[in-house]
C-alpha cells in the first residue's frame, strides 16, 4: 500500500488542498492513516479509484 499526502492527492486530482480535506472530512475519499501532524495519508489505489468514479460521475 502506498500512501498519498494531502498535497499529492490534489496534485493528481488537479484539485486544492483544501477540496481533498473536505473530501475527507465528509467521507468521500477515505484516510488510511496519519502523518506526524495529524494530517490525513490516503491510499493511492483509493485516490485512483475516486478519481475514475468522479470523472464517470461527470467530472471533479
Amino acid at each position: 500500500m502506498s500512501l498519498m499526502t494531502v498535497n499529492q492527492v490534489a496534485e493528481f486530482l488537479s484539485v486544492q488542498d483544501l477540496r481533498v480535506q473536505r473530501l475527507e472530512r465528509e467521507s468521500l475519499l477515505l484516510a488510511k492513516d496519519k502523518d506526524a501532524d495529524g494530517n490525513p495519508l490516503f491510499d493511492q489505489i483509493d485516490v485512483e479509484k475516486y478519481k475514475e468514479l468522479a470523472e464517470r460521475l461527470g467530472g471533479l
